[in-house]
């Protein structure tokens, strides 16, 4: 497979998708701990393998050390910018908390307090309630998208409301 990529083969990227997409999700979801980055993540490797295609030395090794060492690379910048976006949400908070009036402040920094609080809390629990809370996606919908039984979806729906509850609570008593 490597001596085709390397020759330039579009067809084998496919092949090498299919022998090794799996194995690549499974890294980066399991690195990221959600769905829609690991694809993303996914996506991003099999892209870089075929720009990057000539540089690999054609051996029956060296193809999944670097399929494993571009995902490696692509899940760092996943997490780079992961905290660069919560760097920018802490920073919007504080220039409303300034600007802003007292209740617009409120909400806006309730809003990103739940907002941070659904991306700490993991998938698939975060990202149900993302879809729901957020997104306004019924349960029957998010249990469609995430390919996981509807009982599942209603489970991680009510335990992640009532932890966003016991959180909420610690940041009003905090207030």
């Amino acid at each position: 497979m490597s001596l085709s990529l390397s020759a330039g083969d579009p067809h084998a990227v496919e092949e090498i998708y299919r022998h090794y997409g799996h194995l690549v999700y499974t890294i980066a979801l399991r690195s990221l701990g959600d769905r829609a980055d690991a694809e993303d993540v996914t996506q991003q490797v099999f892209l870089a393998a075929w720009r990057g295609a000539r540089t690999i030395k054609p051996s029956p090794t060296a193809l999944p050390a670097w399929l494993l060492g571009i995902t490696r690379h692509k899940v760092a910048d996943a997490l780079t910018a992961r905290g660069r976006e919560a760097r920018r949400l802490r920073a919007v908070a504080a220039e409303e908390h300034v600007a802003g009036g007292e209740g617009q402040t409120r909400d806006r920094t309730l809003e990103i307090a739940v907002i941070a609080e659904l991306e700490a809390m993991g998938d698939p629990r975060g990202a149900i309630l993302r879809m729901t809370v957020l997104g306004g996606m019924t349960h029957a919908e998010v249990a469609d998208r995430l390919d996981i039984p509807l009982g599942t979806v209603k489970s991680h729906a009510r335990r992640g409301l009532i932890h966003l509850r016991e959180q909420l609570k610690e940041v009003t008593v905090d207030e």
